[in-house]
């Protein structure tokens, strides 16, 4: 698939529930979120239908997402469908790590790839506040328990937030040389304006940056693969990786290759944007045939807009939480 800019669509982000475990401050408001009724969330079924479209559409990515995908129940045999799609794309999952203890070694045997787990702290009582739950030696057994059986790369997503977690950019940093691991710092995206946090508390790339060079000299590492966005370094005498990922400072619109499918069947062009298309309704009036579907998927592609306009000062999305969207 292309869409009107010329960029090549080859990955599906598929969240499978918009329900977490977790009640991150960045995510969420503090009294939670309505979640969605279980009749107008896609099943797994009317979900692999969808995979299997875009996949015979040029696919080769699908990344299973939530909400928390690993509460919900099924999980591992809907990720050993995907795996089994003709083409055999690559299957991954990004998960907040409270469940990969218990699940890694079934999602291993069912054909899962890679796993990108999502910490922001490494010190037990600041896990607590930014999760309004606890749990951060689970989340760190899980990623061992990930390990173990071979999900690598493993990939560990950061937030740093100005006044709050920045201050162990370095920790995070430091992992690298002793573990073979990515760890990926993310700028943060006001996904909305009514969160703990404001745009002012972003820490842009070159602040990133001037942190890890406090650890060591840092080696670009160029052409790397399987990173997507990310710009990946190295430290001399490191056995990880570092990642940066400007998703406003320095944004990666022009190379975006990716459609959202949310789980209340809601496909979705751009992450920042509110434009979507029902899936789900168009799925279960019963009219929308192999043919139809490839011909939704391909104009949802086409109707991708040319990025957004974060660093111009727009206005967050006004309908969802990332929770709702995938991330």
């Amino acid at each position: 698939m292309k869409d009107s800019y010329g960029r090549t669509i080859e990955y599906l982000r598929i969240s499978v529930t918009d329900r977490c475990n977790l009640r991150c401050l960045y995510c969420m408001p503090g009294e939670g979120v309505e979640s969605v009724g279980h009749d107008r969330i896609l099943s797994y079924e009317e979900m692999l239908r969808i995979a299997s479209a875009a996949v015979r559409l040029g696919i080769r990515k699908i990344r299973v997402t939530g909400g928390e995908p690993l509460i919900r129940r099924g999980v591992v045999d809907f990720i050993r469908s995907l795996a089994q799609l003709p083409g055999t794309p690559e299957i991954v999952l990004t998960t907040n790590g409270l469940l990969l203890g218990e699940y890694a070694n079934q999602l291993k045997a069912a054909g899962l790839s890679r796993v990108n787990v999502s910490l922001d702290t490494l010190r037990p009582e600041r896990f607590e506040q930014l999760t309004r739950r606890g749990g951060l030696q689970q989340v760190l057994d899980g990623l061992e328990a990930a390990r173990a059986v071979g999900l690598a790369p493993i990939k560990i997503n950061m937030v740093p937030l100005k006044g709050f977690n920045d201050d162990e950019i370095v920790d995070f940093a430091r992992l690298t040389l002793q573990r073979s691991c990515d760890i990926r710092f993310i700028e943060f995206m006001p996904v909305r304006n009514d969160l703990g946090y404001t745009p002012d508390q972003r820490v842009d790339e070159a602040a990133i940056l001037g942190r890890l060079r406090q650890v060591g000299e840092l080696l670009p590492i160029e052409n790397a693969s399987l990173d997507g966005p990310a710009r990946m370094y190295r430290y001399a005498e490191g056995k990880g990786r570092l990642g940066v990922i400007t998703a406003v400072s320095r944004h990666f619109c022009g190379d975006c290759n990716r459609l959202r499918l949310t789980a209340d069947g809601r496909l979705r062009p751009c992450l920042m944007s509110d434009d979507e298309i029902d899936l789900l309704a168009a799925l279960r009036v019963g009219e929308v045939d192999d043919g139809k579907l490839a011909e939704i998927l391909s104009g949802a592609a086409r109707g991708k807009p040319a990025g957004h306009q974060l660093e111009q000062g727009d206005v967050p999305l006004r309908c969802r939480t990332m929770k709702d969207i995938g991330g």
